[in-house]
């Protein structure tokens, strides 16, 4: 009786995990340009140049966050809409949902 208690929990288990484990990550359609770069469906963070002035373009279907820090740490300086191109300054990273 023990075993199959032990086997109903298990499978309970799996089952949970199963389904709670998305099966596709979202990223924005379309093309993040970053210093003149392109990142075709991008998700994550990315980082700006340090030496040069940068420039992003968001060619995206989501907001890209500009940061104030390396890592997507610090607050957000700027939002960069759909469409739109921000020249960054002193910004040290972007942020794509």
């Amino acid at each position: 009786m023990r075993q199959v208690a032990w086997v109903l929990g298990a499978l309970t288990v799996a089952a949970t995990l199963a389904l709670a484990v998305p099966t596709s990550a979202y990223a924005a359609q379309g093309v993040l340009i970053i210093d003149g770069v392109g990142h075709q469906d991008p998700s994550g963070c990315f980082p700006l140049g340090d030496f040069v002035p940068s420039v992003v373009t968001n060619h995206t279907d989501a907001i890209a966050e500009v940061r104030s820090g390396p890592d997507c740490t610090g607050q957000v300086d700027w939002l960069v809409y759909p469409g739109e191109t921000y020249h960054p300054n002193g910004s040290r990273s972007v942020f794509v949902l």
